[in-house]
């Protein structure tokens, strides 16, 4: 099925309606990430849970990002969501989209980034998209078409054992081809650096030998400026935030910027609370940072596969807890303690348990008037956001790269800041509450 031509577009003039570009990301961090940067470079943003229904609050908003919870679902079951999400963006004007996956292209060997750029590539009508998870603020960087993590390749970084997309292989080009029907190749940094003319050449040259994605090298923020000022024709553009940083430009003439107010924090009160699912070093970094100022309590694996009250219990000591601090509840464990509780449990099942625990303790709280509330792990924030019902946030400001504090259109109250497991600092969590006082 073919999507038909939405109204907008980069240069539009006096047609261009208020989308101009929208966005499909895999899972909850990941969309927030990229519309935290679309909002630094100058766009209004709007994020929604899922496709949106007809009434969704994005009428002002010159982006939308929709947030799906696809990286590791069936791959049929993620095309259909991804192909739902680019129709319902393109029926409101969206003139170029951006498919969003994680800068360390988490994925299983099979998908689902291969399968939902290919599915998206057909129903576009389009003959070439860029593959370029690069997001060099937070040490992703691509060359000669090799993934890095800070200084090593991915399949050295600490993903190698994530607990649900462990990366074994380093270069995009080979993954890329393991998961789509079509050949990948590549955009060197020698082009990147030559300027947009360049690149735009280098893709004519590889579409002409039948490629239908182009890898591009990135080491730096100019050099993501440089590719999105190659490709504002191109209907679809696939990778990390950073690649969309240089996009916004496209969407206004030469010499004049968008100019939209700075993002305003939530002004939002009630007691804070974070929620930690991610297993990343980053993540246990920053458990370990908070334990020893706030109260925390992990959750028990084992109490939760033998059905007893761990979520009531959590509950019942989070509330009793002083209401001047926030409260830590996690779940994340060391690699070690990771594969004994998969061993036991399966990961599948394992890793269901748990963010089905958190969902449900943020859920019970927030009633409870925590209504401030971080969130660590791009599964748990699926599960959390869709326990608390969200349907839509406003995005604020940054906390750290990568993220941004968000607020919840319709409904109760609600301060949230969804973060990718491996971003921030050792202090982000204090850092996030830190702004909003």
């Amino acid at each position: 099925m073919r999507l038909r031509r939405g109204r907008g577009g980069p240069h539009g003039g006096a047609g261009v309606v208020s989308l101009m570009l929208g966005a499909v990301a895999d899972d909850f961090t990941g969309a927030t990430d990229l519309a935290n940067t679309l909002v630094c470079e100058g766009m209004s943003v709007v994020q929604t849970v899922g496709v949106p229904d007809r009434d969704a609050p994005v009428d002002a908003a010159n982006a939308v990002v929709v947030a799906l919870k696809s990286r590791t679902s069936p791959a049929e079951e993620a095309v259909a969501q991804s192909l739902d999400a680019v129709r319902w963006l393109r029926d409101r004007g969206a003139g170029q989209i951006v498919f969003k996956y994680c800068s360390t292209f988490d994925s299983t060997a099979h998908g689902n980034i291969g399968p939902v750029a290919d599915a998206l590539l057909h129903a576009l009508a389009s003959d070439f998209a860029l593959v370029c998870p690069a997001f060099p603020a937070n040490g992703r960087t691509v060359y000669m078409g090799t993934l890095f993590v800070g200084e090593v390749p991915l399949a050295e970084s600490s993903m190698r054992d994530h607990p649900l997309t462990p990366m074994r292989d380093s270069s995009l080009i080979r993954l890329m081809e393991a998961q789509s029907r079509h050949r990948a190749g590549l955009i060197p940094l020698a082009a990147v650096r030559a300027g947009p003319a360049a690149i735009r050449s280098r893709i004519q040259a590889l579409k002409e030998q039948g490629v239908r994605y182009g890898v591009v090298d990135a080491l730096t923020e100019e050099d993501l400026r440089a590719i999105g000022a190659a490709c504002p024709a191109h209907v679809l553009v696939t990778g990390g935030s950073g690649v969309a940083l240089g996009l916004p430009a496209n969407f206004h003439p030469p010499g004049r910027a968008l100019r939209n107010p700075a993002p305003a924090a939530p002004e939002v009160s009630g007691r804070g609370l974070v929620i930690a699912g991610s297993c990343s070093a980053a993540t246990r970094a920053q458990i370990d940072h908070a334990r020893s100022r706030w109260p925390a309590r992990k959750l028990d694996i084992d109490r939760l596969a033998a059905e007893a009250d761990e979520v009531g219990e959590a509950v019942g000591w989070a509330l009793a807890q002083a209401p001047e601090t926030p409260v830590l509840v996690y779940g994340s464990a060391d690699p070690a303690e990771v594969r004994l509780t998969q061993e036991r449990y399966g990961a599948e099942r394992a890793g269901a348990l748990m963010e089905a625990a958190l969902a449900r303790v943020a859920e019970s709280l927030h009633a409870h008037g925590f209504a401030r509330i971080v969130v660590a792990g791009g599964e748990t924030a699926g599960a959390v956001t869709r326990a608390l019902g969200i349907r839509a946030l406003r995005i604020g400001p940054q906390i750290a790269p990568g993220v941004p504090w968000t607020e919840a259109l319709g409904g109760a109250p609600l301060a949230l800041a969804l973060k990718s497991g491996n971003f921030g600092g050792e202090t982000f969590f204090e850092d996030a509450f830190a702004m909003i006082r």
